[in-house]
């Protein structure tokens, strides 16, 4: 009888520290997709480099007139040139209204809503779909798809 409860404190333990385990690894990962979001509103495409993969893959869905969709691929350095040459007039800013991030090993998924904002108007709205890749103890964006609507943001 002791070993059985030897045992199934053991296995209450290590399931306790699992948890937590996945607690903070979702935690670094929100914070990774937060400090890519502060980098992105101060126009700092250093800080955003090092947010990133080295390989990223950006992409969005583009609606077409007909209705559907094409995947467009986005340049990440196109993407930081053309955030860093945002005028100071313009202000800017993607509200992240929430976030399910999955973890497996060395790889996260983040699903984020977001509403984006120009000149404090309402320019779209949409979801992030982030992969992270822990790469040795960072997590870094691998992957960011999105899409755009204009429509049902309220």
């Amino acid at each position: 009888m002791r070993r059985l409860v030897l045992i199934l404190l053991i296995s209450l333990s290590a399931e306790g520290i699992a948890q937590e385990t996945i607690a903070s690894a979702e935690a670094e990962v929100k914070t990774t997709i937060q400090q890519f979001f502060t980098d992105f509103h101060a126009q700092d495409t250093v800080g955003l480099k090092q947010r990133v993969s080295d390989k990223i893959l950006m992409q969005t869905l583009v609606p077409e007139a007909n209705g559907k969709h094409h995947v467009a691929q986005v340049n990440f350095s196109v993407f930081a040139a053309s955030i860093a040459g945002i005028p100071t007039t313009t202000t800017f800013r993607e509200d992240i209204l929430d976030y399910t991030i999955m973890i497996d090993g060395a790889m996260a998924h983040a699903w984020t809503p977001y509403r984006f904002y120009i000149n404090d108007e309402l320019s779209h709205c949409g979801v992030n779909s982030f992969t992270l890749v822990k790469e040795e103890e960072t997590w870094m964006i691998a992957h960011i798809i999105d899409t755009r609507r204009k429509e049902d943001c309220e």
